[in-house]
């Protein structure tokens, strides 16, 4: 009811009511109808500072080749809000790097460029639980994109949320695609150790990781020194994802 007031007093309000068909489905027809130079994305559940909106469209006003702009967060937990230091990751690292790693930006801090981005801007239904990984990469391996160091949003973390429902599903796809972008980096080893791992924890799966780590970390030492740190901190952030998953396992042994 309060959409549709709100669509009544101003014709830019666009309510579109339909049957669930799935988060993917939902962000690709929200994307297709809206007709704006910028798209901001944003959670029912989430909070964003009245700040928010006119310091992305700030930072597109200075970087007109700026293609997508992410931001920090706080954490909301129970009703309280804990906030977050700035990540020296991010400070200090180079973003298509790290975008081989792991999801770049909280997903409902994100801005679009649909002048710039155009048919790219589409998430892939094949990367289920994990489509902004997948979007995020494509983005910032062709493209200029930011992440603003204050935090513009308040994140909510809760058991009913996707991410935490679909944990599993979202690891495996997760670690799929960090074995797709090694792979396209021209990095060796058995990448496939990646997948197994996600798809069925054992001893063997976790020797198989192991050893594809020490394989990626002699290769680092070849990459151009000013990337090396970033890609470390991308293999320190693989490590610590799969060590998650096997703890969330709940098999100490794998870790004998």
């Amino acid at each position: 009811a309060c959409l549709q007031r709100a669509a009544a007093q101003d014709a830019r309000v666009l309510v579109r009511s339909r049957e669930n068909r799935g988060l993917v489905a939902t962000l690709n027809e929200g994307l297709a109808l809206a007709r704006g130079d910028l798209i901001a994305r944003m959670d029912a559940d989430d909070i964003a500072y009245p700040t928010r909106i006119g310091s992305q469209v700030q930072a597109f006003l200075e970087e007109p080749d700026l293609a997508m702009c992410g931001t920090a967060v706080d954490v909301i937990v129970e009703n309280r809000v804990y906030f977050s230091p700035p990540d020296p990751v991010f400070q200090r690292g180079d973003l298509r790097v790290l975008s081989l790693f792991f999801t770049l930006f909280i997903h409902p801090t994100v801005m679009f460029n649909r002048l710039r981005l155009r048919e790219e801007l589409v998430y892939d239904p094949a990367y289920l639980h994990a489509e902004d990984f997948d979007l995020f990469r494509k983005i910032a391996a062709r493209h200029r994109v930011r992440l603003l160091a204050t935090p513009l949003l308040s994140y909510r973390l809760h058991p009913q949320s996707v991410s935490s429902r679909h944990n599993r599903v979202m690891r495996q796809t997760h670690l799929r695609i960090v074995a797709e972008n090694l792979a396209a980096e021209g990095f060796e080893g058995d990448m496939s150790a990646l997948v197994a791992i996600g798809s069925q924890p054992t001893q063997a799966s976790v020797s198989r990781f192991a050893h594809l780590v020490r394989d990626l970390d002699r290769q680092i030492e070849t990459r151009p020194a000013d990337l090396r740190p970033s890609y470390r901190d991308g293999l320190t952030n693989l490590i610590y994802f799969t060590m998650n998953l096997l703890m969330n396992e709940q098999k100490p042994t794998l870790l004998a």
